[in-house]
């Protein structure tokens, strides 16, 4: 039976091919002994060196007297690789699914206590960023690639990529390392032409990997069907005779409970709100929703950092009390990004 790598031979053997990825040369005991990780005697180091190169994890070509990986080697360094990148992002997953629930939780809290202050309609939507924060690509079978895209505002999208070629375990581990180190923390108009070419030289052969892929990034940050959006108070409206029409009514409900056109009424609010109060007020047909002709719409935008962003509004009639929305709007602004703060 095979002897296994114990912690500290496991230590040395990435110092070693660590070193060796950078130089190029042969590692010996005194480089070995600098690494911050160790802090063994050169002694001590090449009597591991030695074992090493005996279960055959390194060897020693004859006119150095360090050690390079030997095939053996490189495959344990891949595998521990990619199992450690396997455990990151299941960690990030956990996170993700957290922090969405407590964000869920928060966002429900604050609109329903809007439209208990104020008497009207009130919707909020969850932050949405368009900077990409983490790629993970899995192989599920010979022909299937599994895609995580983990975007600002913790939305996750899977999507399955049908390969046209095969690939490998190693391949697919530094195509995740080379769209991370390049795409980390890009916004969609920051992926240029310069960028996509240079990532589609680097990825030789899987190139149309790297297109499915940036295909998929596009997708997930133009997408506007998850923008996840949060009413309360729908049957406030019933409390103003102007609004309080069956038909009225009834199309206001709809609009509030299926979300139609409120999705382009938040982009609208988010991407042109009052520089200075945060605030914009929509009268009658300014909102472009027909249902909400005969309303007020006021709204307020809340930043978590400068790329993410959501939307607060308050409907009721024309002859809503400005001055009440307004303040109310400002303290649950405020409220939301500290209680973002805090869980940051």
């Amino acid at each position: 039976m095979e002897q296994e790598l114990d912690e500290r031979k496991t230590k040395i053997l990435k110092i070693i091919i660590r070193n060796y990825l950078k130089t190029g040369e042969p590692v010996g005991s005194r480089t070995i002994s600098k690494d911050p990780e160790l802090s063994l005697s050169s002694a001590t180091i090449r009597n591991e060196m030695s074992d090493l190169e005996e279960m055959g994890y390194i060897e020693q070509p004859h006119t150095s007297a360090g050690r390079v990986p030997s095939d053996k080697g490189y495959r344990f360094y891949v595998d521990s690789i990619i199992v450690e990148k396997d455990r990151e992002i299941a960690d990030i997953k956990e996170m993700v699914i957290e922090k969405t629930q407590k964000m869920e939780k928060t966002l429900q809290q604050a609109v329903k206590a809007l439209a208990e202050n104020t008497n009207y309609t009130t919707i909020i939507s969850a932050p949405q960023g368009n900077k990409l924060k983490f790629i993970q690509l899995s192989l599920v079978s010979d022909d299937q690639l599994l895609a995580v895209i983990v975007l600002e505002g913790n939305r996750v999208k899977n999507q399955m990529i049908t390969l046209k070629e095969p690939i490998d375990s190693e391949s697919v581990l530094k195509l995740n390392l080379m769209l991370n180190t390049s795409l980390n923390g890009l916004a969609l108009n920051q992926i240029n032409l310069v960028t996509i070419s240079s990532l589609k030289e680097q990825a030789g052969i899987h190139s149309g990997v790297v297109s499915d892929v940036l295909d998929l990034i596009v997708m997930a940050i133009q997408e506007d069907n998850d923008l996840q959006v949060y009413t309360s108070g729908t049957t406030n409206i019933f409390k103003y005779p102007e609004l309080a029409d069956s038909s009225k009514a009834s199309d206001l409900i709809t609009t509030f409970e299926d979300k139609e056109g409120l999705n382009e009424l938040i982009a609208e609010s988010v991407g042109e709100r009052d520089e200075e109060t945060g605030i914009r007020v929509y009268i009658g047909d300014e909102t472009h929703v027909e249902s909400l002709k005969d309303c007020s719409v006021v709204t307020a935008t809340y930043e978590l950092g400068e790329d993410l962003k959501g939307m607060i509004g308050i409907v009721g009639p024309k002859r809503m009390d400005y001055e009440n929305v307004v303040d109310n709007l400002k303290v649950i602004k405020s409220s939301l990004v500290e209680a973002f703060r805090k869980e940051e």
